[in-house]
């Protein structure tokens, strides 16, 4: 641990609680166990954090920010390996996420399972951040001459987020052949 020492406590208490939130949950991890791990005082870590909430907020946009830049990075290159393919190239990129050893779901999902109240900011940065899939996935069926492009997105969310859960759900990476499949029938509907 002696680089995360050197970072400032703000970060480290940040890189802990991304570390710890997606890997257990957020009910699971404890504002205690964060503290200790990242090696701050507990008056340092309410300083920057007044409260737990505060701090997922914060998980949930770094987390935003981290997937949907790897997410259109991976589909962008997936799409120019592929020479002419089409949507189902997103079954491709979620089977390498699907594939990693820490895979544990969609943190967004999994905010709003462990949160019922609906008007909560955590569902909100949740909500926003499935909009911005949407609108990106709209403007790639755009792009790929897909009739009705808001429309494909819309099936293609539905068809993304339920092959996420089931990735979760089973452990098996293999959902994205049925993923690629549906993805792939999209512009035939």
């Amino acid at each position: 641990m002696p680089e995360l020492q050197s970072t400032p406590a703000r970060e480290r208490i940040v890189q802990t609680a991304v570390k710890l939130f997606y890997k257990n949950g957020l009910r699971a991890t404890g504002i205690d166990r964060i503290i200790a791990e990242s090696g701050v005082a507990k008056m340092s870590f309410y300083r920057y954090f007044p409260s737990k909430s505060d701090l997922i907020a914060e998980f949930l946009h770094r987390r935003h920010d981290f997937w949907m830049e790897w997410f259109t990075t991976a589909v962008e290159e997936k799409l120019l390996e592929s020479k002419g393919g089409g949507l189902e190239v997103i079954a491709d990129v979620l089977r390498s996420w699907f594939e990693e050893p820490g895979f544990r779901g969609c943190a967004f999902i999994n905010t709003v399972a462990e949160t019922p109240e609906y008007e909560t900011e955590q569902n909100g940065i949740s909500r926003d951040h499935k909009v911005q899939l949407e609108t990106y996935v709209e403007k790639l069926a755009a792009r790929l001459g897909i009739a009705a492009p808001k429309k494909a997105a819309a099936t293609a969310m539905i068809i993304i987020d339920g092959t996420i859960v089931r990735a979760q759900m089973t452990g098996n990476p293999n959902v994205s052949r049925i993923c690629k499949q549906m993805l792939k029938n999209i512009d035939k509907e």
